[in-house]
C-alpha cells in the first residue's frame, strides 16, 4: 500500500512538473547598431546545474518566445558569434509569461582582437518578394557610386550607357526611404552615377510589391534606403541614455571625369534622432562620337556628331525622428536635388535624294552647332506620425503627408551652317521648355495581428489596411522660335492634372513552414487636360484599376525556401510621354508625345528559390511578364520627315531566368555573380511590327583581401543586344576595379577606382538599329567611358561606440569564415534539438 501511494505521488508530481510551463519572451538587440540580433543561441539553465532546460534561437528580428518547463531560479544565457555572452537570472513560476523586454548584447573585445568572426550580417537579405542589398557592409561602397553598387544588386542590371533595368525592364519606380520619389524615378541613372554609395545604407528590390505599394511600376520598385543610422533610432531605443551619441563622415573624390565631395552626420540625443546628408559633384564625362545612317523613302542621310557635357549636381537630405512616448513617434524628412546640365556640340550631315533626277539635290552637306541647357530641381518632404497599440509594436497606425515639387527648364539652340537649295528647313531655331510637377500625398496605413503561434513572436496572421489620396499637377510651357521670331502656332502651353484615390487590404499568414500573402488594391484616377493655347482641345476622363497581388512560399529549412508570386502592375504615362509639343531641333525629324495614352497593364508571375548559409547565398528567379497594351516608342515617315511618338500598341511577352550567387570561397576571398538571360517577344498589329530574340546580362567578380589589409574589388560586366519593337540596341563589355585601404581603426579610408570599356581606347561601341515600312536607321555611338578616380573619406563620432561599430564592420565581409562552429551549424543543430 505504501509503495502504491509513493508511485501515485511521484506520477502526480511528474505530471504537475510537466504541466508547469512559463513562457519566456523578449527581444535581443545589438547594443552598437540598435538592431535585433538574429539567430542568437538562447539557453535556460537551472541554477546549480550545467544542463540546459531549454535551448532555442532568436528570430531574424531578434525576438524570442519559448515555453519552458519547471519552477524555480534559472539563468538565461544569450550567445552570438562575435558577442560577449549575456547572462540574466530569472525565476520561473510554472505559469503565465515572463517578459524580459529589450536586452542588449555587446561586441566581444576578445573576439574582435583574436578571432576571425563569421556569419555576421549578410550582404544580401533574400525574401520571396523582395531582395535587400546591404550597401553599408560592402567594402566597395567606400570608393564607388550608387550606380556601381546597383550592378551587384539581384534582379538589377545596368548597361553600357548606364540605363537601369529591374527584372528586365526600365518601367520601374524609385522610392527613397519607402516613399515614391519623382526626381529619382525620372532620372535614376543621372542621379545614381553622381551619388556616392556611402550615402546609402541599403538597396531594396521589390519584385512583387504587395497591395500596400502604389500600383505604378510595371516590373517592381527600387527602394533606396539612405544612410541615416543613429544609435538606435527614435522608434527603437530612443530614450535610452546609453544609446546617445553621434557619427559622421566626410568624403572627397577627384578623377579624370570630375570631382566632388560630401558630408554625413547622424546621431541621437534622448528621444530625438537626426541625420543629414550633403554632396556636390562636378562631372565632365568623355566626349561621345556618334555616326548615324538614315534611309527614308525620299531621302538618305549620314550624320556625324560630337558633344561635350558638364553636369554640376547637388543633393542634400535631412531626417528627424522623435519618440513622443513609448507608443508613438513622429518623423520629418526633407530632400533637395539639383542638376544643371550643359551640353554643347556640333553635327555634320550629308544628305541626298536618290529618287530625284535633279543633280543639285544630291551630295549636299550641312552642319549645325547645338547648345542644350537643362536645369532640374526637385524638393520632397514628408511628415509621419506612428501610433503603436501593443508593446511588441506589431499593431500600429501610420499617417503620412508627402510633398514633391519638380521644376524643369530646358533650352535647346540649333544654329545651322545653311546651304541654299535644300528642300528642308535650315532656319536657326530655339526651343524653350518649362515643365513643373507638384504632388501632394495623404496616406493612412493600419496593421494589426490576427493571431500568433506564441505570445511575443512575430504574428502568424496579419491584416494590413490603408488608403491614399494623391493630387498631381503637371504643367508645360514650350516656346518655339525661328530666326529669333516667336512662333505661337508651334508653341504649347498646357496643364495636366491627376487626382488619384486608392484603398487596399492585404493579408499575411504563416502556417508552419508555409507562408502566404494576398492583397487587393483599387486605384481610381480623375484626369483633366487643359490647353491654354488653341493648339488642341481640352478633355477630361476618369478610370479605375483593380490591382491584385499574391505570394505563396514554403520553407524547407530556416535557410532554404521556394516561393510563387503573382501581381498586376500599371504604368501611367508621365508628362514626357503625354506632352504633344513637337520638337523640331532636327530639321529632318519630329518628336512629340501622345496625350491619348492609356494606362499600361503588366502581369508578372515568378518562381523564386532562395538558399543561404555562412558561405553561400543563392537566388534563382524564373519569371514571365506580359502586357497587351504596352506603351511603346515608335517611328514612321510622314511628309518626308521621320516622326517619333508613343502609343499603347505593344504586345510584350518576356520569360527570364535571373541568378544571384555570393560565395565566400576563403576568409579573404568572396566571389560574386549577378546575371540572367531572357527571351522577349514584341509585336504590334497597329504598325505591323514584330521583333524577338534572346538577351542576357552578367556581372561577375571578386573581393579579395590582400596583404597590408588592402581590399581589392574586380568585376567584369557584359550585356548582349536588347530588343525593341522596331529594332535593337547593341551590348557592351566593361571592366571595373577598386582598391581601398583603411587606417586609424577604420576612421580614414583611401581608395582608387577604375572603369574602362573593352573596345579600343577604353571606349564602348554601342550600335542601335530601327526600321519600319518606310525608313531604316542605324547608328554607332563611341563612348569614351574610361575613368580613374581617387577617394578619401574620414569618419568620426563617439570614440567608444564608434570604434566598436567600425570593428564590427571590419569583420562583416572578411570574417564570414571561422574555425569555430559556424552560425549555420548552430541553426541546424538547434533545429534538430527537441525542447
Amino acid at each position: 500500500m505504501t509503495k502504491k501511494l509513493f508511485l501515485s505521488l511521484a506520477v502526480s508530481l511528474m505530471a504537475t512538473t510537466a504541466g508547469a510551463q512559463t513562457t519566456v519572451k523578449g527581444v535581443l538587440v545589438d547594443q552598437t547598431l540598435g538592431e535585433g540580433e538574429p539567430y542568437a543561441t538562447v539557453r535556460i539553465i537551472k541554477q546549480g546545474s550545467e544542463k540546459a532546460a531549454a535551448q532555442f534561437l532568436t528570430g531574424v528580428d531578434g525576438r524570442f518566445s519559448q515555453q519552458v518547463s519547471g519552477r524555480g531560479k534559472y539563468d538565461i544565457v544569450f550567445s552570438s558569434v562575435g558577442k560577449e555572452d549575456l547572462h540574466r537570472p530569472i525565476e520561473l513560476t510554472g505559469s503565465g509569461t515572463l517578459n524580459l523586454d529589450t536586452l542588449y548584447i555587446k561586441d566581444s573585445a576578445t573576439a574582435l582582437q583574436g578571432v576571425e568572426i563569421v556569419a555576421q550580417k549578410p550582404l544580401v537579405k533574400m525574401e520571396v518578394d523582395k531582395m535587400s542589398y546591404n550597401v553599408a557592409e560592402d567594402d566597395d561602397a567606400k570608393a564607388s557610386t550608387v550606380l556601381d553598387m546597383l550592378r551587384k544588386v539581384p534582379m538589377v542590371s545596368v548597361d553600357g550607357q548606364d540605363n537601369i533595368s529591374v527584372n528586365g525592364s526600365s518601367a520601374f519606380k524609385v522610392y527613397v526611404d519607402g516613399k515614391p520619389n519623382m526626381m529619382f524615378s525620372t532620372n535614376p541613372s543621372m542621379i545614381f552615377k553622381n551619388m556616392p554609395a556611402s550615402m546609402v545604407k541599403s538597396i531594396e528590390v521589390v519584385t512583387n510589391p504587395g497591395a500596400k505599394y502604389d500600383a505604378e511600376g510595371a516590373t517592381g520598385v527600387l527602394n533606396i534606403v539612405l544612410n541615416k543610422e543613429g544609435f538606435g533610432g527614435a522608434a527603437g531605443a530612443a530614450g535610452s541614455s546609453s544609446m546617445d551619441g553621434f557619427s559622421g563622415s566626410l568624403r572627397a573624390q577627384a578623377g579624370t571625369n570630375g570631382w566632388g565631395g560630401g558630408a554625413f552626420l547622424s546621431g541621437q540625443k534622448g528621444k530625438l534622432s537626426y541625420s543629414a546628408n550633403a554632396m556636390y559633384n562636378q562631372m565632365k564625362p568623355g566626349t561621345p562620337k556618334v555616326s548615324q545612317e538614315m534611309i527614308q523613302s525620299l531621302m538618305e542621310q549620314t550624320t556625324e556628331s560630337r558633344t561635350e557635357t558638364r553636369l554640376p549636381f547637388t543633393m542634400g537630405s535631412l531626417s528627424l525622428g522623435y519618440e513622443l512616448d513609448s507608443m508613438s513617434t513622429v518623423g520629418l524628412t526633407a530632400q533637395l536635388t539639383s542638376m544643371n546640365m550643359k551640353n554643347t556640340g556640333w553635327t555634320k550631315s550629308a544628305i541626298s535624294f536618290p529618287h530625284f533626277s535633279t543633280p543639285t539635290l544630291n551630295g549636299w552637306q550641312y552642319g549645325s552647332d547645338i547648345d542644350m541647357r537643362n536645369r532640374q530641381t526637385s524638393f520632397s518632404g514628408s511628415a509621419d506620425y506612428q501610433r503603436f497599440f501593443n508593446r511588441e509594436r506589431t499593431s500600429f497606425l501610420a499617417l503620412t503627408y508627402q510633398l514633391s515639387y519638380s521644376p524643369n527648364h530646358s533650352k535647346t539652340t540649333t544654329d545651322f551652317h545653311a546651304v541654299d537649295g535644300l528642300p528642308i528647313d535650315l532656319t536657326d531655331r530655339l526651343s524653350d521648355n518649362r515643365e513643373k510637377t507638384t504632388e501632394h500625398t495623404f496616406q493612412a496605413d493600419y496593421t494589426t495581428p490576427l493571431g500568433s503561434s506564441m505570445e511575443g513572436t512575430t504574428p502568424t496572421h496579419t491584416l494590413n489596411l490603408g488608403g491614399k489620396i494623391m493630387l498631381r499637377r503637371a504643367s508645360s510651357l514650350a516656346d518655339y522660335y525661328q530666326a529669333g521670331t516667336f512662333m505661337p502656332d508651334m508653341s504649347m502651353d498646357y496643364v495636366h492634372e491627376n487626382r488619384i484615390g486608392a484603398a487596399y487590404a492585404e493579408y499575411e499568414g504563416r502556417y508552419g513552414s508555409v507562408s502566404a500573402k494576398a492583397g487587393l488594391r483599387y486605384e481610381h484616377t480623375w484626369q483633366d487636360v487643359e490647353y491654354k493655347t488653341a493648339t488642341a482641345q481640352d478633355f477630361s476622363t476618369d478610370y479605375g484599376n483593380l490591382v491584385p497581388s499574391a505570394s505563396l512560399s514554403y520553407a524547407f529549412a530556416p535557410t532554404t525556401n521556394l516561393g510563387l508570386t503573382y501581381n498586376l502592375r500599371i504604368s501611367r504615362p508621365g508628362i514626357t510621354y503625354l506632352n504633344p509639343y513637337i520638337d523640331r531641333s532636327d530639321p529632318t525629324a519630329r518628336t512629340y508625345g501622345n496625350s491619348n495614352l492609356d494606362v499600361e497593364k503588366t502581369h508578372n508571375v515568378s518562381l523564386v528559390f532562395n538558399q543561404y548559409s555562412t558561405k553561400l547565398m543563392l537566388n534563382a528567379t524564373l519569371s514571365h511578364n506580359f502586357s497587351d497594351n504596352g506603351i511603346e516608342q515608335y517611328s514612321f515617315e510622314r511628309d518626308g520627315l521621320l516622326n517619333t511618338t508613343y502609343g499603347n500598341l505593344g504586345h510584350r511577352h518576356q520569360t527570364a531566368l535571373n541568378v544571384y550567387l555570393n560565395w565566400l570561397l576563403h576568409k579573404n576571398t568572396r566571389l560574386f555573380m549577378n546575371g540572367g538571360g531572357s527571351y522577349v517577344d514584341l509585336r504590334s498589329d497597329a504598325i505591323d511590327a514584330h521583333n524577338s530574340g534572346w538577351q542576357y546580362n552578367l556581372m561577375a567578380g571578386l573581393q579579395q583581401t590582400l596583404p597590408w589589409q588592402l581590399k581589392l574589388g574586380a568585376y567584369v560586366v557584359s550585356q548582349s543586344k536588347t530588343y525593341t519593337l522596331q529594332g535593337w540596341s547593341g551590348g557592351a563589355n566593361l571592366l571595373i576595379g577598386n582598391l581601398t585601404r583603411s587606417f586609424f581603426n577604420e576612421k580614414l579610408t583611401l581608395g582608387i577606382q577604375g572603369l574602362t570599356g573593352l573596345n579600343k581606347g577604353g571606349c564602348l561601341n554601342i550600335e542601335t538599329e530601327s526600321q519600319g515600312r518606310d525608313f531604316y536607321n542605324h547608328s554607332l555611338v563611341r563612348v569614351p567611358i574610361y575613368n580613374v578616380s581617387f577617394t578619401v573619406s574620414y569618419t568620426f563620432g563617439n570614440a567608444g561606440q564608434r570604434m566598436m561599430a567600425q570593428q564590427q564592420r571590419q569583420t562583416r565581409i572578411e570574417s564570414d569564415f571561422i574555425e569555430q562552429k559556424s552560425q549555420g551549424e548552430m541553426i541546424q543543430g538547434a533545429g534538430n534539438m527537441g525542447n
